[in-house]
């Protein structure tokens, strides 16, 4: 995305589903030791920083560095660092994560979501509707890569949830 000076808007939605119960998956969001290893933890990148205050109003903060992968077209070089800051806008426990966030590299700022996680009992587990609307900045991932990112976020999440069972 190179156009200068433009805002890219999106909206996309992503479900999955559990074999976990709603309070589970809810816990894996809300707990920092467990969001920390599905959330910030990757073979790809160095965690510089994870904080995680699970509250209206509370604040998430998570600070990495990309450690480089030449088979990536198009990958952030070595050493790069991402910001992700997040403050919480609604938590309805085992229901509802209503959150809002921007994405930066280095000091620039590449977007600003307002991302929404419902969880609905779904037979003996759990669906989860994952909804981000978007303002992507010039030099941005860009809304494609974005979803992209949120899939293996919650493949990740499906991962720890069997690993915790």
């Amino acid at each position: 995305m190179s156009d200068q000076g433009s805002v890219v808007h999106s909206t996309f939605r992503i479900v999955r589903e559990y074999p976990a119960s709603p309070a589970r998956v809810f816990s894996a969001f809300a707990d920092p030791a467990t969001k920390r290893r599905w959330f910030a933890e990757d073979k790809g990148s160095q965690v510089q920083e994870f904080t995680l205050d699970f509250r209206v109003g509370g604040r998430e903060a998570t600070r990495f560095r990309f450690k480089g992968d030449p088979a990536l077209p198009g990958a952030p070089p070595a050493g790069t660092e991402f910001r992700n800051d997040t403050v919480y806008q609604d938590i309805v426990p085992d229901r509802r994560i209503v959150l809002a966030y921007t994405m930066a590299v280095g000091d620039r700022r590449i977007s600003a979501s307002l991302a929404t996680v419902e969880i609905v009992p779904e037979g003996d587990g759990t669906r989860l509707t994952f909804t981000e609307q978007g303002a992507f900045f010039e030099g941005s991932d860009g809304p494609e890569l974005r979803e992209k990112g949120w899939l293996a976020l919650l493949d990740a999440l499906g991962a720890e949830l069997r690993r915790s069972h």
